[in-house]
């Protein structure tokens, strides 16, 4: 299953650093963070929860870039 979500980042590298966070969290299949228009597309693992996953995503994504925002 995939889903879209609007981000809020600065910065290239930030919007990067984000996009590895995503992909190595648990649950994640794959994930694409696009700087220009904002948004982070996340492909889940089979049967995982997508709302608890993004929860740690967000966890993940705020330690590599503590002012970044994903619209949950």
């Amino acid at each position: 299953m995939k889903k879209t979500y609007k981000i809020e980042v600065d910065c290239v590298n930030c919007a990067n650093k984000m996009e590895d966070a995503a992909k190595n969290t648990a649950g994640v299949q794959n994930a694409t963070v696009n700087f220009m228009t904002q948004k982070m597309i996340v492909e889940f693992e089979e049967g995982q929860d997508a709302k608890s996953v993004m929860k740690d995503v967000l966890k993940n994504c705020k330690k590599v870039e503590d002012d970044c925002e994903i619209y949950l």
